[in-house]
């Protein structure tokens, strides 16, 4: 039942009985209602269904009149959208700098006018020198730019510091290459830097180094080869000391016609030549097997068999190949590892050993007969394990790459 102390309720309706398009409201409207919603009782939404409007238009209008849009409209004065605002401001903007332009202008030409010269690229030069901007003065007396600048005569400036002095470096750069001949500038720059570690002084930049020996005519000749038409996709290198060992051998030719046999073994981690074996006659088994013992006594010291298998990475030849070195490898610890067939490259390391041994001491030393070579040969490997820069090791030797990165105990050859 509906009970007679509630009256019914009335709501109101709007009937549109033609088009209707959208409703223009004055400013006076606008601030009338805005000021409406501010009475006590009252609130947008309120207001809005009251008059037929919108309440978000109606809270458009209430932020902006809280922002100072109205004010103008209620002064009675003409209020312009910001888009037409910004405009007029770029143009005044515009009009200032054109003003300026012009005003530079006029005070060249007053200026050359003052000065009489005849030529007017004369002219146009003088008043450059005196500090005038080329583009000005070109636009001002009808002279090309290009030709105004190209004609200006201007004192280089050299950019950063100036270079550090030389003498000393060059100094220590001639005495290291003529000790080591075969040394290119980013090796020299290795020693330098040990030095200069061991020294306790800032080491010079490696493009120092390189420019001082290119003025002094110190750098290599580059080589002239081409590329290898044959290249190993494997990859000999690893990561992890005593994982991976590999062996080759190399002959040496005396100037009397002797020749040095000698068989090697390496890390392919840290590179240090670790054994080796050198003799007149040919290399047999049984110079492998002292080979392999030296290497792993250098290594863990006498020990019966290693604490963990280590590959032996060698090429094809007889004395490695041979039933019983392959026997005593297995029962040291070592995976004997040969390489394809005629593919050297896949004891790359073992092969990138004998180029340096052969170019950075055997032809630079004297080598009368073959005992010249036996006396000589220790000394060649200790400073190649000792002083010698390698790329792959960041321009370290071996043994210095060792004692950056492990705490073991060294011992000579």
């Amino acid at each position: 039942m509906v009970s007679s102390n509630n009256p019914p309720r009335t709501e109101r309706v709007e009937v549109i009985t033609s088009v209707q398009r959208r409703r223009h409201w004055t400013t006076e409207e606008k601030v009338r209602l805005v000021e409406e919603t501010h009475l006590p009782g009252h609130s947008v939404s309120l207001v809005a269904r009251r008059h037929g409007l919108n309440a978000n238009q109606l809270f458009t209008w209430r932020r902006l009149m809280a922002r100072g849009a109205f004010t103008a409209a209620g002064a009675g004065e003409e209020v312009v959208p910001a888009s037409e605002l910004r405009a007029a401001q770029q143009q005044i903007r515009e009009l200032q700098r054109l003003l300026g332009k012009k005003t530079m202008e006029t005070e060249i030409l007053r200026e050359a006018v003052e000065r009489r010269r005849p030529q007017k690229v004369a002219l146009a030069r003088d008043l450059v020198a005196r500090g005038r901007p080329v583009s000005a003065v070109a636009s001002a007396l009808g002279v090309s730019r290009p030709h105004l600048a190209s004609s200006r005569q201007t004192v280089a400036r050299r950019r950063g510091r100036p270079p550090a002095p030389d003498v000393e470096l060059l100094a220590a750069i001639q005495a290291l290459v003529a000790d080591l001949p075969t040394y290119g500038y980013r090796r020299v720059h290795a020693l330098l830097r040990r030095q200069a570690e061991q020294d306790g002084r800032p080491a010079p930049n490696v493009k120092r180094v390189s420019r001082v020996m290119k003025v002094h005519g110190l750098l290599l000749q580059r080589p002239a080869g081409g590329a290898e038409t044959r290249r190993h996709e494997g990859k000999v290198a690893v990561a992890v000391r005593n994982t991976r060992w590999c062996s080759d051998g190399l002959e040496i030719a005396a100037e009397n016609g002797e020749r040095v046999r000698v068989a090697f073994v390496l890390d392919c981690c840290d590179r240090e030549a670790m054994s080796y074996v050198a003799t007149t006659a040919g290399i047999t088994s049984e110079d492998v097997r002292d080979l392999m013992v030296a290497a792993v006594e250098h290594r863990f010291g006498p020990v019966n068999q290693l604490p963990s298998p280590i590959e032996w990475l060698t090429d094809n030849g007889s004395c490695y190949l041979a039933r019983d070195t392959r026997r005593f490898a297995r029962d040291l610890g070592l995976v004997p590892k040969t390489t394809p067939l005629e593919s050297p490259q896949s004891n790359g390391m073992a092969e990138a050993f004998v180029r340096t041994l052969k170019r950075d001491y055997v032809r630079v030393s004297v080598l009368p007969d073959a005992e010249s070579v036996l006396r000589q040969l220790p000394g060649w490997l200790a400073h190649y394990n000792d002083l010698h820069p390698h790329r792959a090791l960041g321009y370290r030797s071996p043994r210095e790459f060792i004692a950056r990165s492990t705490q073991e105990a060294l011992s000579g050859l």
